[in-house]
């Protein structure tokens, strides 16, 4: 009897551990008014209008460089975590299929009918997440991608020898030289600075974090060739996660969909105001965009990327483009 008393005691005790509030740690690789920064205050504004639970959001640069964070979301040092396929295409090579070239529209509703239905993101991918201890909660569009410049071009063969950034996906520097560049991997912290001396010639990022980062202040030209557009994703430590009850696991789950939903809007709204600042801030920049005929030669070089994609990932990236691809093309309609 005494046994059975104690061993309630201990349950009872256990439970009100699992329910307490807590304060769950979330990073991000941009700054808190950036798009992730948003999608991060949505998320934890939900979270403790129906909970007693508390988010701390860590900006970028808070905790190291991205390689870092991951590696502190995947031992549980944090419980949250934002980070783009550009960098997490080492560990889920598979991911890097979101950096394909010429793969999405240029249709918003389009892209946004693929993020929120696609089989690919919400049926395959968690699996491939899950295997590197990570709950994939939602990824989302931040935009089209343009790439900076000292010099304009309009054609491959106008990158010959330049240095342009990319971020460390081994597919990101196949793209590059399959555009003619040469691919220079780098952490994020070197990049203003290295196109400040003229160590590299240039890099690509969404609008907005190039007018954020002031990239543009070290850069002549923004180009859009139309390749691609940049796709992040939140992920939960996954330990953490099954250790919640369904209570909290619902939660979490809620407020991933609330700030998506929100974010899917915003991010629409801050590509011509990231435009407009830049061009007050420096009236000199060149804005370039490429005609389909002009980007046709790109078109044609990203099908080597392709190739190369299904070389590092074999059936399984095979299997995801294709799902992808099946995917976009419902969403077009």
């Amino acid at each position: 009897m005494k046994n059975k008393f104690i061993k309630g005691l201990l349950v009872s005790s256990l439970l009100a551990v699992s329910t307490q509030a807590a304060t769950w740690k979330y990073a991000i690789e941009e700054s808190i008014t950036d798009v992730q920064g948003v999608y991060a205050t949505k998320f934890k504004e939900y979270i403790e209008k129906n909970s007693e639970h508390k988010i701390k959001i860590y900006p970028y640069g808070t905790l190291g460089e991205s390689v870092d964070v991951m590696e502190q979301a995947q031992a549980g040092i944090l419980e949250f975590v934002d980070q783009s396929p550009g960098f997490t295409g080492t560990l889920i090579p598979e991911a890097q299929a979101f950096l394909l070239p010429y793969v999405f529209p240029e249709n918003s509703k389009a892209i946004d009918n693929f993020f929120k239905n696609s089989k690919a993101i919400n049926k395959m991918f968690p699996k491939l997440y899950a295997k590197q201890g990570l709950e994939l909660l939602k990824m989302f569009p931040e935009g089209a991608v343009s790439i900076t410049t000292q010099e304009p071009f309009t054609k491959p063969k106008d990158l010959n020898g330049k240095k342009i950034r990319v971020m460390t996906s081994p597919l990101l520097v196949e793209t590059y030289k399959a555009f003619g560049a040469v691919p220079t991997p780098l952490a994020w912290g070197e990049v203003y600075g290295s196109l400040q001396t003229k160590i590299i010639d240039g890099q690509e990022n969404p609008m907005f974090w190039i007018e954020s980062a002031k990239l543009y202040e070290v850069s002549e030209v923004i180009t859009d060739i139309g390749h691609n557009i940049f796709t992040t994703a939140v992920m939960a430590n996954k330990n953490f996660f099954d250790s919640l009850p369904k209570k909290d696991k619902k939660l979490v789950k809620q407020a991933s969909e609330h700030a998506f939903n929100y974010i899917l809007d915003y991010q629409k709204t801050i590509i011509k105001k990231a435009k407009d600042k830049i061009k007050k801030d420096k009236p000199s920049i060149k804005f370039v965009t490429l005609s389909d005929e002009q980007r046709e030669p790109f078109r044609k070089a990203a099908q080597d990327v392709y190739k190369k994609f299904i070389e590092l990932t074999g059936k399984s990236g095979e299997k995801i483009l294709n799902q992808m691809l099946k995917d976009l093309e419902e969403a077009a309609k």
